[in-house]
């Protein structure tokens, strides 16, 4: 008897294993195709701009996004388009709307020109979404983004740091590996 009832609680442990390892494994794939949909949906707002910065992070079913934009309504919709994605239940909108400043707006101009315009890092300006993003707040520079090395992401810096009425250059770039 001892044994047999040894032999049930051991089948029924092996099949609660199978069923939550099968669980774990659907909600890896679940979270993998949210990721993916979550980073096609931010990239084809039609207002994203090379001086708007998304970020987001995926936990499971839920989205957090982060970044600055200088839209308000650039922030709603990229909220509005996750919440569509089949399997999201929550989303945490973190994203900054910059301050309207005519200053700042010149200096992202400036810092346009000084970065996709100089031969070295023109190949970045090709295609509708440019690699570098250009934050802008109060005078303050973050240049987020990827490059393809090293040199390019010094290069940006220096470039950046060389605009009239930047205060600070913050450089996040990232240089991806080939």
């Amino acid at each position: 008897m001892k044994l047999r009832t040894l032999f049930v609680a051991c089948t029924i442990l092996a099949l609660s294993s199978a069923v939550l390892a099968r669980q774990a494994a659907d909600s890896a794939r679940a979270t993998e195709r949210i990721t993916r949909e979550v980073r096609h949906e931010l990239l084809m707002l039609p207002y994203l701009g090379v001086f708007d910065n998304i970020a987001y992070k995926v936990d499971g079913y839920n989205v957090t996004l982060m970044g600055q934009v200088t839209r308000p309504t650039l922030k709603s919709d990229a909220e509005n388009v996750v919440k569509r994605i089949e399997g999201v239940e929550h989303v945490d909108n973190q994203i900054e709307v910059l301050p309207v400043s005519p200053n700042d707006d010149r200096i992202r101009r400036q810092l346009y020109r000084a970065i996709y315009g100089y031969g070295p890092l023109q190949k970045y300006a090709m295609g509708v979404q440019q690699p570098i993003r250009i934050i802008v707040k109060n005078g303050n520079v973050t240049l987020e983004g990827v490059v393809d090395n090293e040199g390019d992401k010094n290069i940006a810096n220096i470039r950046a740091k060389g605009v009239s009425g930047v205060f600070s250059v913050t450089n996040n770039l990232q240089v991806v590996k080939p």
